[in-house]
Formats: structure tokens, sequence, C-alpha cells
């Protein structure tokens, strides 16, 4: 007897809605992101030429080389705490990683003392980094959520790992916000609707008609997590990913494919869903959690550009030490990925980057590259 395909993650959804009714912008994306059988992450090669997008660490060396710079000087600043736990939050295909090791591995207490800890949930990508990571220093381990972390100082790093985590949306619709929904249409396909009103933490102000605001429950307790894991063990927080750092309203929402943007709507789990990172409430949760007098004091610095942090780091120093020597089309392609990394029409501006360190730490001088 011939058995029946699975149904797919859009007639499953379908499913739910028709039989329990609409749901938030939030659970909709867990599960295209996450489901087991048909999530994005879960089922799909998202990273590079081939995939859906390309990230920071795949343009060039620069982005992870001066990541791993900075690392190694908060923890030389640290007290040179062992084993040097080194962190990755949504690693994609180890890229960062192996850039932030080579780096790292200029110091041989550091190299010898390191122990690699990546949290993912993709086998996928899992298998990209152990193929990426084979052979260079540290003992590795791989983790599903942060509750499997080691108990002690964790110098964690995350690059686009916030965009990717549920958000919630409200529309303000004649005088009352109502949380945005996914539902069914007269022809059953999926569309966007006003759930039933909802009550909002912040910015209950009048806005106007049509106005849309979000925040990630999901991204915010993240946050705090990790900031009560430093004040408590001590170590530093790096994450940087496109988004804002002011409270603003509007609709961020996106899906991107063989990059270039879709319909967040069709072929759930085939598209990578993200949102811009509300900057600013992650650096409130940080600070709020820091805040509790902790036996290590920690401060969440400002919220500044990716280009100002890389710039800061040395990049265009670095540039020049890969470039000298090189051909004109190597020393060509070593400026664009400057450019693209940093120039404020680019990536630059867009991306900003928040840094959680001990008190008495401070960036590394543009020297030490």
């Amino acid at each position: 007897m011939i058995k029946s395909a699975a149904p797919s993650l859009e007639e499953r959804l379908k499913r739910m809605i028709s039989a329990t009714g609409p749901i938030s912008v939030a659970d909709y994306m867990s599960l295209c992101l996450s489901d087991p059988q048909d999530g994005y992450y879960t089922s799909q090669q998202p990273i590079g030429s081939g995939g859906d997008f390309i990230t920071a660490p795949e343009i060039s060396q620069l982005f992870g080389e001066l990541l791993g710079i900075w690392m190694l000087a908060i923890w030389q600043q640290s007290n040179r705490p062992t084993p040097f736990h080194l962190v990755e939050l949504g690693p994609g295909r180890g890229t960062l990683m192996s850039d932030m090791i080579r780096a790292i591995a200029t110091d041989k207490e550091a190299a010898k003392h390191l122990h690699i800890h990546l949290v993912e949930i993709s086998p996928t990508l899992r298998h990209e980094q152990e193929k990426a990571l084979h052979g260079l220093s540290g003992s590795k381990f791989w983790h599903e959520s942060l509750d499997t972390l080691p108990e002690a100082p964790l110098f964690m790093v995350g690059n686009e790992f916030f965009d990717c985590l549920p958000i919630h949306q409200w529309v303000f619709h004649k005088s009352h916000w109502h949380e945005r929904v996914i539902g069914l249409d007269a022809e059953g396909h999926l569309r966007f609707g006003l759930g039933p009103l909802r009550a909002i933490s912040s910015q209950q102000e009048a806005a106007e008609n049509g106005a849309i605001l979000e925040r990630s429950p999901a991204s915010e307790a993240i946050m705090r997590t990790i900031s009560a894991h430093l004040a408590l063990h001590g170590g530093a927080g790096l994450f940087i990913d496109y988004g804002y750092d002011a409270p603003s309203y509007g609709d961020t929402f996106q899906a991107m494919r063989h990059h270039s943007y879709a319909d967040p709507l069709t072929n759930p789990g085939a598209h990578d869903l993200t949102a811009h990172v509300n900057f600013d409430a992650l650096r409130k949760q940080a600070t709020e959690e820091l805040a509790k007098a902790p036996p290590c004091p920690m401060a969440a610095r400002p919220v500044i550009s990716q280009g100002d942090f890389l710039l800061a780091m040395g990049l265009l120093q670095r540039a020049g030490q890969l470039g000298t020597g090189q051909s004109p089309q190597t020393q060509a392609k070593i400026t664009q990925a400057v450019e693209r990394l940093a120039a404020p029409e680019q990536m630059g501006t867009l991306f900003k980057c928040l840094a959680l360190m001990p008190e008495k730490t401070s960036l590394p001088p543009a020297a030490l590259t």
C-alpha cells in the first residue's frame, strides 16, 4: 500500500488556523523557521551565494578577525580566565568562528585553553560548522539552547542572531492597538488581519491609524538570560545585527529568498523570515539585569553602528595589511569588502553593535591589529 505524502507546513498551518483561529506573527515565525519537518532552519541551506543571504563573515575574513581581536582583548583584560569559553549564537556555516579562532590563536595561551561552543538548531548548518572548524584550535561543543552552556565566564558573540527571533506586531486602528495576526481569507489563502485588542507594556500613546509597533519578547528574554549569566560569572557579549537604536513605528517583518525579498506568507518554511532588531529594547533589558549588584560588574555600552565599530577596531589598517603585495584585483576585492562592511550606504549604518563588557575593560586600540 502506497502511503500518502505528509502534509506540507502550509497545509498544516491552514488546518490549525481553520480549527483554532488566526495566529500571531510570532507564532507564524516560530513555526516557519523551526518546524522539525519543514522549518527553514531545519531543512534549508540559507547562507552563501547559493543560499538566500550573505552575512558579513561571508563577505570578508576582516569581519571575523576583528571580532576575534575584540574577544581576545577583553579576555586578556579579564585576567585570562581558563578555560577560555568562546560562544557563538547562530554560527551559520562556521565562517565567523573560524576567522575569530585564527585571530585569537595569535595568543598561545588563549589557543591552548580555548573551548568553542556553538548554539545551533539546524542539522544542516551543524554539518557545515564541523567542516569549517575541523583542525582548528580548541575543543568544540554544540548546544541547542543557552541552557547547556557552562556556568563559567563566557565570551559570547551573535551576528545576525536576534533578527530571526519571533516578533509580535500591533496595529493602531480606530484609537486602539490590535495585535496583528495571520488568518485565512475567503479563498483559503494566508492573510494578515487585525486580532483582538492587546495591552502593550510601552508606547501605548495614540499613533497614526495603521501604525505598526513591533516587540520581540523572545529576544528580550534571551538578552536578560545572557546578561544575568555574565553578571554572575563574568565574560563579555558582542551582538551585531541590522536594526534600530531608538523606539520607532514601522513594519520590518520580511522574507528573503535567493537574495531577494519575497512574500512572507507564501511557501511557509521556504523563506528566511526576519525583522529589524530593536537595540534600544535589548540594551534596556541588559542594563536592568546588570544593575542588580552582580558579583561581576558589567556594563551595556551605548549602541554604535557596525561601521564605527569596525573602524575603531582597525578595519582600514588590517585591510592594508591583507592587501600589501597582492595583485590589483585582490586589492580591489579587499577595498570592495571594506566598503560593503563599513560604508554608511551599505552595511555600515544599518547594522548596529551592542557590547556587554566588564566595567574595567575597554575596546582595544587599532594598533593591536
